[in-house]
């Protein structure tokens, strides 16, 4: 599965035990036929844990590069909503309707939020997710990955990203006690001296807090009040100083200084903090970062760890499955590469190939308006001669297996 929000999840194992592991750790999610998954469904493994997810990774990335999705995998996307609004992460039987022990959670409504948001022509249904969010929300103002659940900066991120998606503003989403996510962000947000003021996230076995870099990506990605499609930082910010962070603001300058420390260190990437994962590169918390970046007006940093992951990502990407493609675009678009040639991969060709057949994309409106305009032998037929004539060159492709969102 995908998991984009395995720090979430991991907070969840530290607050309720093992019976919240299967999701934090289903990377090896068993392939399901795919005769036997909805056919607007995108990806062919097991949709139990990240169905709604990567579901929404995908709709969402192909409206970011002018791809209109099948009609078919919207509406299996809006058929899974509870009638509260939330989304869980996978109904088999979506005319059944949710109860008390329907799993509905912060994250996988927020995605879906995003995703239905730009798509446009789904107001209602944002609307009530958007609703259903703003019940979710903590006395701190944060979210927790479920309702009842501290407030963790993964959730917090991604919820702030839904709401500014939605057209609400975050700052003025407060709970009860009057706060808003911009409230929470700071008090998740932790030492400079001890721990390079990074954002916290509880240990599993401990649950005491402890510097994470996926959740510092969310949490200076949300206080800049981003979704998840950034758009490239033109010029560089000056060198974040790392404070006492009393502020949102502070907190994302000093999550992005950690952000910037770490990946340097590490060869423009992250390495897995996953339990059991020793030297495994992370590379979809590398893509959050590169989110992040962008988003903190970081070009330099956000295009080597691009770059990085265009060297390296295919085999995991493959594997993987469509929110890995998802994230993959997401980070070419912050960084200023092309998604349709990272690392000589076309991750939309990539990514459609993984579900229903879009409706139409860009790429091929173009490719028509050239060949109505050639009068004679379209370019675009002369290219796809030469296109035949390359199959069996393939890429070699370098990169490490690790799902890893959510």
């Amino acid at each position: 599965m995908n998991v984009r929000r395995s720090a979430a999840v991991l907070a969840a194992v530290a607050v309720f035990g093992s019976a919240a592991a299967p999701a934090a750790f289903a990377d090896t999610a068993s392939p399901s036929p795919s005769a036997g998954l909805p056919s607007g469904l995108y990806g062919d493994s097991d949709p139990k844990f990240d169905g709604v997810f990567r579901q929404s990774y995908a709709l969402l990335a192909q409206d970011a590069v002018g791809v209109k999705p099948a009609a078919k995998s919207v509406d299996w996307l809006t058929g899974q909503q509870c009638a509260s609004g939330g989304f869980t992460a996978y109904r088999a039987d979506a005319s059944e309707p949710c109860d008390s022990k329907t799993m509905v959670d912060s994250n996988m409504t927020a995605s879906a939020v995003q995703a239905l948001a730009a798509l446009g022509g789904q107001d209602k249904a944002v609307e009530k997710s958007v609703g259903w969010l703003k019940s979710a929300q903590n006395t701190d103002g944060g979210w927790g990955y479920s309702p009842g659940m501290d407030s963790d900066a993964n959730s917090t991120g991604i919820v702030i990203g839904a709401l500014a998606a939605a057209g609400e503003k975050p700052q003025s989403v407060k709970s009860r006690d009057g706060k808003s996510a911009y409230d929470a962000l700071p008090a998740l947000s932790m030492s400079c001296e001890k721990d390079g003021g990074a954002f916290g996230l509880a240990d599993v076995k401990s649950g005491k807090p402890a510097p994470n870099a996926d959740a510092t990506a969310a949490g200076v990605l949300g206080a800049h009040g981003k979704g998840l499609v950034v758009d490239e930082a033109k010029k560089e910010a000056a060198a974040p100083k790392c404070a006492k962070a009393d502020t949102a603001e502070q907190a994302a300058s000093n999550g992005t200084g950690y952000l910037l420390k770490t990946l340097a260190k590490g060869d423009d990437h992250l390495m897995s903090s996953m339990p059991g994962a020793k030297n495994m590169p992370d590379l979809g918390n590398t893509a959050d970062s590169v989110l992040a970046l962008a988003a903190a007006g970081q070009p330099e940093q956000a295009k080597k760890s691009a770059e990085w992951l265009a060297k390296n990502s295919a085999d995991w990407a493959k594997k993987s499955g469509p929110a890995a493609y998802a994230q993959l675009i997401f980070a070419a678009h912050a960084s200023g590469l092309d998604a349709r040639d990272f690392g000589g991969a076309d991750l939309v060709e990539r990514l459609n190939a993984t579900g229903p057949a879009p409706q139409t994309t860009e790429k091929a409106a173009d490719e028509k308006k050239d060949s109505d305009d050639g009068g004679g032998v379209s370019v675009w037929w002369i290219i796809g001669v030469g296109m035949v004539a390359g199959v069996g060159i393939g890429f070699l492709y370098s990169g490490n297996k690790k799902k890893q969102q959510l």
